[in-house]
């Protein structure tokens, strides 16, 4: 999709950038969302809700009286460049594993260069992630969306986009500003913005 294409484009990493996640995931300890949702809610879980080229629908669910509760919807877009150093992982994330776990397993860190944190008011009932997260209509949902790095021998690449959206028992905008380094003087333009909205509140194929 062309606004992929262009954070792309915009966003593409300076040596010195790359430089600091590398010592940055050689000191961090790295939760995963999936460790941070079953750390919460005491189940963890992942569907892929759609699978086309170069990217991924998911949905990172906790499980409560025996109902699937989306806690993170997340659209996955990645690189045109992908690199054989990890394409057996890669692999296994297209037949629908949970990404950072299959990383994590097979030794490498995982670095998230924050292009944006913001949230964003959803109010349609019909809407997929608010019927996923099962909620009721006119939410406010926080927004996460940043260049995944996978880091692994001095080596680092640059593997996807992912936009992130957290059901508000999860994860607040207040929270997403804690955990992660934002700096806001490059944002991603406001079209931009507003189309990744509009896909994340679209359903799929829709």
């Amino acid at each position: 999709m062309d606004y992929f294409e262009d954070i792309y484009r915009s966003h593409k990493l300076a040596p010195a950038v790359l430089a600091a996640a590398l010592s940055a995931c050689a000191t961090e300890t790295v939760l995963l969302n999936s460790e941070r949702i079953e750390q919460r809610f005491g189940s963890y879980g992942i569907k892929v809700l759609a699978s086309e080229a170069g990217l991924r629908r998911s949905s990172l669910y906790s499980i409560d009286n025996n109902q699937h509760i989306c806690r993170t919807y997340a659209i996955v877009s990645f690189t045109e460049d992908l690199d054989s150093s990890y394409g057996p992982e890669h692999a296994k994330v297209l037949e629908g594993n949970s990404l950072g776990e299959i990383f994590k397993a097979n030794g490498w860190s995982m670095h998230k260069q924050t292009l944006h944190i913001g949230s964003f008011d959803i109010g349609q009932s019909d809407a997929e992630i608010i019927q996923l997260m099962r909620l009721p209509p006119n939410q406010t949902l926080a927004l996460h969306i940043y260049q995944l790095l996978l880091v692994r021998e001095e080596q680092i690449f640059e593997y996807a986009t992912i936009v992130e959206a957290h059901h508000p028992d999860y994860l607040s905008q207040a929270d997403l500003l804690d955990i992660y380094h934002y700096d806001d003087s490059e944002s991603l333009a406001a079209s931009s913005l507003a189309e990744l909205i509009g896909l994340l509140t679209s359903r799929h194929g829709g």
